[in-house]
């Protein structure tokens, strides 16, 4: 009897010994930890909507984002209640929210760039370049220097009156921080659309979704990029950042990268396109996505990179 229960115990303490030796192997492979919180999932805190785009939160954690076929700005509070900010808003797409808590937002309508105060009256900051319109504003991102970056592809709209791109070309945009220069600053790109940079102002990655591809810039002191290099073989709608570097991508489901560009986990939304991503609530540690016609929100293991993206 003592030979069998000892023959057992040696069997148990076999199986952890392996099991823990498992461990340690997938860990030195480089088997990553998921980005999502301990038993958390995805859920759908608003629907009905058009198509839903641009989400962005302020530094409480609120988030705002876009109904733009029915040319809506909402809110989706951090007590989890919904209100709308403007009616009509732009055509608004892309947003985000800037030191001062104004928000800024590619009001492709009349194909400007917004700054839209707290109690909803906005201003243009830009409309043109080198004399001719934007082709259309997309998605921004703002520079701790407060230079802005907006992508400007052109997606034909039924308010529109042009039929082709009035800049002749789909590239990235910068202005400078006291509003007075609009320079173009990419000349090689398919169709730009995501953008987002990282928090000590020196990357910047754009989703070139007509490419089928995310680039990383460095951005110089005069705020020029140089050094492209692909970051992975994947266009996007909307993207952003954590604090861990992972990059976040859009379109089916929303696909997070390692910093190295290494597809790492795919987080499936049950919508036919999921267009954009942000984190918010209160910790940051809530990622919420625009899909088609919802707001969808997923806790994570890992806070925001962005205090306004």
């Amino acid at each position: 009897m003592r030979q069998t229960t000892r023959r057992r115990w040696c069997g148990i303490v076999a199986a952890v010994f392996a099991a823990a030796l498992a461990i340690e192997a997938a860990q030195v492979a480089g088997a990553p930890p998921s980005v999502v919180a301990p038993g958390a999932a995805l859920r759908k805190v608003a629907g009905g909507f058009a198509f839903t785009e641009g989400p962005t939160s302020d530094k409480a954690g609120n988030v705002y984002f876009t109904d733009q076929p029915n040319n809506r700005i909402l809110k989706w509070s951090v007590d989890g209640a919904l209100s709308t900010l403007r009616d009509p808003a732009g055509r608004a797409n892309g947003m985000i929210v800037d030191a001062e808590g104004h928000l800024l937002a590619c009001a492709d309508e009349r194909n400007e760039l917004w700054r839209i105060a707290p109690d909803g009256r906005h201003t243009v900051l830009a409309r043109t370049h080198a004399g001719a319109p934007f082709n259309g504003p997309n998605d921004v991102w703002i520079q701790p220097d407060g230079t802005i970056y907006v992508t400007d592809p052109f997606y034909k709209r039924p308010w529109w009156t042009h039929d082709s791109p009035p800049q002749g070309t789909q590239q990235v945009y910068r202005l400078s921080p006291d509003g007075a220069t609009v320079t173009r600053v990419t000349d090689d790109l398919v169709k730009p659309n995501g953008i987002i940079g990282t928090p000590d102002g020196r990357t910047l990655y754009v989703a070139d979704i007509g490419a089928g591809k995310t680039y990383a810039y460095d951005i110089q002191p005069d705020g020029l990029l140089a050094k492209r290099r692909l970051f992975c073989e994947s266009g996007s709608d909307g993207m952003t950042l954590d604090e861990e570097g992972h990059v976040y991508l859009t379109g089916k489901g929303v696909l997070v990268f390692d910093r190295n560009g290494r597809h790492v986990e795919t987080i499936a939304v049950p919508e036919p396109w999921t267009a954009n991503v942000a984190f918010g609530g209160r910790d940051r540690r809530t990622l919420f996505i625009t899909a088609s016609t919802g707001l969808y929100a997923i806790d994570l293991r890992v806070r925001g990179a962005n205090a306004t993206k």
